[in-house]
């Protein structure tokens, strides 16, 4: 819905504008990242964009909550058929965007050879060669069986913390990489998101799955925060920052990274 269908013709609506106003930028997230159908009449300006980033972990959050109430209406079918329907769910519900993100990432690092320029050549390229497919085919099998170990351990709960680290990674990365194209679809995200907010955020984050979930939010911090670490300093050499698809990637390999330390933490 519009939001200006949300605000009314007359008057008695017009308190509600300031509330509509906040929650804006949590509109353009969900509209960017997820396969919700939100409508803007207004396009969103740079500096809105900028904001949008800082409500990406609340969109994990959202996801990781379907997907935990999606482990619970699966249960009879077997953990099998259950993993893949949770993991089919997931990749529905983002429309595959970090998916895609990954492929060209994975192609652009094979098939760049260490050079820069031509990294960032094929990273524009559409199409997706065989690393692309090899590198898509193994995180989602893993994925998968992670899956399958969460749900034999009963824990459908964990499934929230994924989605929102893989997201609060992609908050990190743009506020500690430059991004290296003038008008990329991060570009206006990257230049405007607010500093000192987006820390805020993290430390929210952080501090929200440890007040949740303790010591197995710990360890999965701490495994996502080196991977992170390390994914940092290879996009800062190869690319000298960072592009719109190196973040899906990001999120993609912190999600799969949170999956691996959550079956270690249950096992």
């Amino acid at each position: 819905m519009p939001i200006d269908d949300l605000q009314g013709d007359g008057e008695p609506h017009a308190p509600r504008l300031p509330l509509i106003k906040y929650l804006r930028p949590l509109w353009i997230a969900l509209g960017l990242l997820t396969r919700v159908p939100v409508r803007l009449s207004v396009p969103p300006s740079e500096q809105e964009m900028g904001h949008s980033v800082l409500a990406y972990p609340v969109v994990g959050l959202l996801l990781g909550g379907c997907l935990a109430g999606l482990a619970i209406v699966f249960p009879f079918w077997g953990q099998d058929l259950q993993a893949a329907l949770l993991l089919a769910c997931w990749v529905w519900m983002t429309g595959g965007l970090h998916l895609d993100g990954l492929a060209d990432s994975a192609d652009a690092w094979v098939g760049g050879m260490g050079n820069r320029e031509r990294s960032l050549a094929i990273l524009k390229d559409a199409c997706s060669g065989p690393m692309a497919i090899v590198t898509l085919v193994l995180l989602l099998l893993i994925k998968w069986a992670a899956i399958k170990a969460l749900l034999l351990a009963d824990q459908p709960g964990l499934f929230i913390l994924p989605p929102m680290l893989g997201r609060g990674g992609m908050v990190l990365i743009f506020l500690t990489l430059p991004y290296v194209r003038s008008n990329g679809m991060g570009a206006a995200a990257a230049r405007m998101v607010p500093r000192t907010g987006g820390w805020i955020v993290l430390a929210a984050v952080s501090g929200g799955c440890l007040y949740g979930y303790g010591n197995l939010a710990l360890l999965t911090l701490l495994c996502c925060l080196g991977v992170l670490g390390l994914l940092r300093r290879l996009l800062r050499q190869r690319l000298g920052g960072t592009t719109g698809d190196t973040v899906g990637a990001v999120c993609e390999l912190l999600e799969m990274v949170a999956l691996l330390a959550l079956v270690h933490g249950v096992a």
